[in-house]
């Protein structure tokens, strides 16, 4: 059986309303900040903005990996340009420019 007995005085019990009351204000104010229009849609901003800055750093760092491995490619570890990779790259993208430039000057003339 529960004991029933409580050996607060009136005052006290008061209080005790008052504070729970207070507490429970508290709560329902929060409860209503939440659930506003508002902060739902701040609340989704945010996440979004958040995945695009996640998404966005992942892909710099992609982007920086792709430029420093091609880098390393064309330049040795004391930043001395490697020509045996780098004549042969050139040769070729004068060859497909000079190409482009052929079929355009053909279908002008």
């Amino acid at each position: 059986m529960a004991d029933t007995s409580d050996t607060r005085t009136p005052a006290e019990i008061e209080a005790d309303i008052k504070r729970r009351r207070d507490t429970l204000a508290e709560t329902l104010d929060e409860i209503g900040v939440r659930v506003h229009p508002k902060t739902i849609v701040g609340d989704a901003r945010a996440k979004v903005v958040s995945n695009i800055d996640h998404t966005l750093g992942r892909a710099y760092v992609s982007v920086n990996r792709v430029v420093s491995d091609a880098k390393g490619r064309f330049v040795d570890e004391n930043g001395a340009p490697r020509l045996e990779r780098i004549v042969p790259v050139a040769l070729v993208l004068v060859g497909v420019v000079g190409l482009l430039a052929l079929g355009t000057r053909r279908r002008k003339g």
